[in-house]
């Protein structure tokens, strides 16, 4: 294996795990003080879903979570899961389980490294600084040894880094591309110096879209930290109740969990509402990373003109361009946000199939696939709303 003595557990619970061993693998540049590069993978986030029963007994999210040990030291964590649907990933396997199962094999469970619910690229190989190579090593051989072990069709680990993906597809296991569509902040000191980068036309729709949208007959209001109260989160339950039970079927966090992370994080929160005489109508939640803005859920009970596009993307462009942060991250899927500002990126994500025969039949799937992205995300910039020049001059 290596040279170094190391040691592989499962946990069912996060709470067998210290915050402080977790966190100094998940989000090692807080020490400085300073927000996490990545606020989902964080102990408090994801202990948030398990004590809200978002994940956990009914939900198809079981979790059993990794580490890995040297000289009594946790070095490497990994938010794991036992899956018995694919709901909730947005790296979609629903045609790999079909498959399977007509091949007479059983897909579910199977065993997920991932943030449930939430489609954001982020490091899900965990480890200290200075570990990343044992600690990665250990974490994959762990995750493919529970699932082989356990007869489990598959493990997966979905929206990692581009630098996880090239160690893990070193180590053996499948990588699959995925696209986005994320804002890139090129030092733009005001929106209307963001505008001025787009082409006369795509400037001309998203100031109309503005003005069609705040002429709502209310007001936006943005609020962080403090100035969120717990009976914003009342209503903001009723927006992701709605978009929820048109998307999913049902939604797939718990009323509880926004509860919890309004007492460990709203400091890292900016939820954005449209109110009409003190009463919210539309509203959008964003999480607040070290470098990005990550835009999560929407929702409205009213509907009105453009009122989506402003508090999902131009609300948080503003707030990007106003705190110097570097992108903005509105979630999966939608070429609508192209007009936007929001240009295609490569997302990354690796698999390992038990079963030698469908495993090559997924990697020819997969060449295939990175192909096709690869060319659509070409094709897509190409389209982007810029000036032609006006990118090559931020950089």
């Amino acid at each position: 294996m290596t040279d170094t003595q190391i040691e592989i557990r499962t946990h069912q619970s996060l709470a067998s795990i210290a915050a402080k061993d977790w966190d100094a693998c998940a989000c090692p540049e807080v020490t400085d003080g300073g927000r996490p590069v990545d606020p989902f993978t964080t102990h408090r986030f994801l202990s948030a879903l398990e004590m809200s029963r978002s994940v956990g007994d009914g939900t198809g999210w079981q979790p059993h979570y990794l580490s890995v040990r040297t000289g009594g030291q946790i070095i490497a964590v990994a938010p794991a899961y036992a899956k018995t649907h694919s709901q909730g990933e947005y790296v979609f396997d629903h045609s790999w389980a079909d498959a399977y199962a007509r091949a007479g094999g059983r897909y579910y469970p199977k065993l997920q490294v991932a943030v449930p619910f939430t489609p954001v690229t982020g490091r899900r190989l965990l480890t200290r600084p200075g570990y990343e190579t044992i600690g990665r090593a250990g974490l994959v051989q762990g995750l493919v040894q529970i699932a082989a072990d356990n007869g489990l069709s598959s493990a997966h680990v979905t929206f990692c880094t581009g630098d996880e993906a090239q160690a893990g597809a070193q180590m053996g296991l499948l990588h699959r591309i995925g696209q986005q569509f994320h804002w890139e902040n090129d030092g733009y000191p005001t929106f209307d110096a963001f505008l001025g980068s787009l082409s006369s036309r795509k400037r001309k729709q998203i100031r109309k879209e503005r003005r069609q949208a705040q002429g709502f007959g209310g007001m936006i209001v943005a609020r962080t930290g403090d100035a969120i109260q717990p009976q914003h989160w009342d209503t903001f339950w009723q927006f992701y109740q709605d978009t929820g039970a048109r998307k999913w079927g049902r939604p797939y966090l718990t009323r509880a969990f926004f509860d919890e992370i309004h007492q460990t994080m709203r400091d890292d929160l900016l939820l954005v509402m449209a109110e009409v005489d003190n009463r919210a109508v539309a509203g959008a939640l964003n999480v607040i990373g070290r470098d990005t803005l990550f835009g999560r859920y929407w929702g409205a009970l009213e509907h009105h003109p453009c009122l989506h596009f402003e508090l999902c993307y131009y609300q948080a462009i503003d707030y990007a361009i106003t705190h110097g942060l570097l992108r903005v991250e509105a979630g999966a899927q939608g070429e609508h946000k192209l007009a936007r500002g929001y240009l295609p990126v490569a997302t990354h994500s690796l698999h390992w199939i038990a079963e030698p025969g469908f495993r090559d039949a997924v990697q020819q799937f997969l060449t295939a696939e990175k192909e096709a992205v690869e060319e659509d995300i070409e094709i897509l910039t190409s389209y982007g709303p810029f000036r032609k020049s006006a990118k090559g001059e931020g950089g």
